[in-house]
């Protein structure tokens, strides 16, 4: 399979004419091709033409020839190619090998690189489409009419009658298609959880400080371990801000990271490590973010007022991040006062008698 310069049409948003992206997968026996217009490529558009062609073919392939596009290939290697995980696990979900060429070697798909030109030099060639639904429909009707009805030029034989006796090799399709998930890699913060999309879940011990293949969908964010790639945990998602952790992540004893970061707090200012503590003993490893925050404003405002600020939270009863946050945002600004911060720095008086003295006035 291969992409292509596809047809202008034009994109209702700006209503101007666009370039589309040509997708084009070829059967090395019988040269039945499927041709799929989409506007622009990612890894799951490249996942799910593959899944389109396989369903218009009735069955899947057993392996698959491609580029070393990003999409499919993240590290190109002709002996031990890095495949794009979501790509690797659509095709396996397909039971589909894939098979990288060689960097810039693409002839080593020239059947499918033929099929490209073909399109382009004959159904789509100087055309315009007002949609990418009638381009595509334009498009499916040249193939069942003339590209598979034709003796192609290499096997001299119809394209169709081929496509009957290779369409028995073809594997069965799941009952099921493939459940598309999104994918990156997330550091084990000090609470022990990674960050997805504003919402925090929960590492087994001792992975805090390295970093987790994730992977996510609209219901559940899978942690995977980065060497072997199995499971380490499996959460359902949660709203932003807050934070799935199993009972059995939780740490028995505090951290010696956390201990650090609540001395760094007392250092800071009677109040602050006061604060800290108490957020420490409500939220648990969970408050480590807010002791952070707290941390923060002390640096952005200096330690005195925001270790007023967390006494005032303190005596007020909202010992919290927020407020503290809140408190500081608020304030009246502090006014400004002349006053002595360097002792090279001479009383005012001293400065006048020495300019009378120099301009000679006897007052």
């Amino acid at each position: 399979m291969d992409y292509g310069e596809g047809p202008m049409v034009r994109d209702v948003r700006t209503g101007k004419y666009r370039r589309t992206r040509l997708f084009v997968f070829t059967l090395a026996y019988s040269r039945k091709s499927v041709r799929l217009l989409v506007w622009k490529s990612s890894a799951q558009v490249w996942a799910e033409l593959h899944e389109r062609a396989f369903r218009q073919l009735g069955g899947a392939v057993r392996w698959v020839v491609l580029d070393n596009l990003r999409e499919g290939v993240i590290k190109p290697d002709v002996y031990d190619p890095t495949v794009n995980p979501l790509y690797r696990d659509v095709l396996a979900h397909y039971g589909v090998v894939a098979l990288p060429c060689r960097v810039r070697d693409p002839d080593r798909k020239g059947k499918v690189e033929a099929g490209v030109a073909h399109a382009q030099k004959t159904p789509l060639r100087g055309l315009r489409f007002e949609s990418l639904e009638a381009a595509q429909a334009y498009l499916d009707r040249w193939e069942e009419r003339w590209a598979d009805t034709r003796i192609h030029g290499t096997t001299k034989r119809q394209v169709s009658v081929m496509f009957a006796e290779e369409k028995p090799a073809l594997r069965e399709l799941p009952v099921e298609p493939f459940r598309y998930y999104r994918f990156g890699v997330r550091s084990v913060n000090l609470d022990g959880c990674v960050e997805v999309e504003a919402a925090y879940y929960g590492a087994p011990p001792g992975w805090i400080g390295h970093q987790l293949p994730v992977q996510w969908d609209e219901q559940r964010v899978r942690l995977l371990n980065p060497t072997t790639k199995k499971l380490l945990r499996e959460h359902l998602r949660t709203r932003r801000g807050s934070h799935r952790i199993l009972e059995a992540d939780r740490p028995t004893r505090t951290p010696a990271t956390t201990l650090a970061l609540l001395h760094r707090a007392h250092t800071a200012g009677p109040s602050i490590g006061g604060l800290c503590a108490h957020i420490h003993r409500t939220d648990g490893e969970l408050g480590v973010r807010r002791i952070l925050g707290v941390l923060a404003l002390a640096r952005k405002h200096g330690p005195a007022a925001v270790d007023d600020a967390a006494r005032a939270a303190l005596e007020l009863g909202s010992p919290n991040y927020r407020f503290v946050r809140l408190y500081l945002e608020r304030r009246p600004p502090l006014p400004l006062t002349l006053r002595q911060v360097d002792p090279l720095i001479r009383q005012l008086t001293l400065y006048r008698d020495l300019i009378d003295q120099r301009t000679g006035d006897p007052t």
